[in-house]
């Protein structure tokens, strides 16, 4: 064994799913005008400040985390009005959420589908698993409004693939859309698994599926706080019947959130119009980011429900880098998927970071 390289042996022994993929990356940000990764840009109010780092400072560290967070949960169910009947289950983030639930429905041939492009972690999660995945594309021809669901095609993919599970972000990243709500209760109805409505961007959108749930036997609603401003705390849920969540409990591991996560979650909750006002702020901060980008010759933005803009120019690459030497980064997404060519996605930050943004932006495309 002494003669055989590391390299060789996992070669030999790991998936080859796994030795086909790439590792989620994320760019070293240190000294830049952070705008790549939908965070809330604003920090908690120095008036409450005072009261987490008193609820840090009692945090029993030395002890294990409540396993169930109740009191945690007790604050989410207040916050999102959540309804009578349904539970929680709580995950570190969204991700542990998506990667739990294809554990969970992964029968063999099980198929994950979504539509594409949407969130990266539900064909990387699937290929994990060792599920299989199927994409249905939005709609990206000329003729037609860029992004869109193409109904009919996610319809004939369900008819065609039965998949056991659906993942459908509602507003979609990285598009920013939010897909009809009738066509997204049409999918429902028409999936025989579990249909997944990945709420990421409530707090920046028009609608929420969470009042229907009692609606859907086949209805779980998933939810982060990292884009209201818990991105550093990691917490994220799934709301529904207690059928599916009671079942799915089984497969979370144990103390997967943690004793500082409860505390400062909770008492963050406690104030939950604080954030909201936030979010406020930031969607009116990206309607006028978005006018401010059609007014610029040679920019395509795309309307978003969500706390970034997605926008296509030519020469992505280009722009990005230029847009990097002068201290700003955003998302580049051109080589991600072929709907997304010249694409670049930024988040919206404060008024005095997206007035840099667009100053960098005009001079990276008057070099080019």
């Amino acid at each position: 064994m002494s003669s055989i390289s590391a390299s060789s042996l996992a070669g030999a022994l790991l998936r080859q799913e796994v030795l086909d993929l790439h590792a989620y990356h994320v760019p070293d940000s240190s000294g830049y005008i952070k705008l790549d990764a939908m965070e809330n840009p604003y920090l908690v109010p120095p008036a409450l400040r005072a009261e987490i780092a008193e609820a840090v400072a009692d945090a029993a560290i030395n002890r294990y985390p409540d396993p169930v967070a109740s009191s945690l949960k007790k604050q989410i169910r207040a916050a999102t009005a959540l309804p009578q009947g349904m539970e929680l289950l709580l995950g570190n983030g969204s991700d542990e959420l998506i990667q739990l639930l294809a554990l969970a429905l992964n029968k063999p041939g099980a198929t994950l589908l979504s539509v594409e492009p949407s969130f990266v972690m539900y064909r990387m999660i699937a290929i994990f698993t060792g599920m299989r995945y199927v994409g249905v594309p939005l709609k990206s021809d000329p003729g037609s409004e860029d992004f869109s669901l193409d109904l009919s095609a996610m319809l004939a993919a369900i008819h065609r693939e039965q998949p056991a599970l659906v993942f459908l972000a509602y507003p979609n990243n990285p598009t920013g859309n939010l897909f009809p709500a009738e066509d997204v209760a049409r999918i429902i109805s028409a999936s025989p698994g579990l249909v997944v409505l990945d709420e990421a961007y409530y707090a920046f959108a028009g609608d929420s599926f969470i009042r229907h749930l009692a609606s859907y036997p086949n209805l779980l609603v998933m939810r982060t706080f990292s884009k209201l401003g818990m991105a550093g705390l990691r917490l994220g849920f799934l709301a529904g019947s207690a059928a599916w969540l009671m079942e799915l409990e089984k497969l979370r591991l144990p103390y997967n959130v943690g004793v500082l996560t409860q505390a400062v979650a909770a008492k963050l909750l406690e104030h939950h119009e604080v954030l909201l006002h936030q979010a406020e702020q930031i969607r009116q901060d990206r309607e006028k980011l978005f006018q401010q980008l059609r007014g610029i010759a040679g920019v395509r933005v795309y309307p978003s429900e969500a706390n970034f803009l997605l926008f296509r120019v030519a020469n992505a690459a280009g722009v990005f880098n230029g847009l990097k030497q002068r201290g700003v980064l955003i998302k580049n997404l051109h080589g991600s998927h072929p709907a997304l060519q010249d694409c670049l996605r930024v988040t919206v930050g404060t008024p005095d970071e997206n007035e840099q943004f667009i100053q960098a932006l005009q001079g990276s495309m008057h070099n080019i």
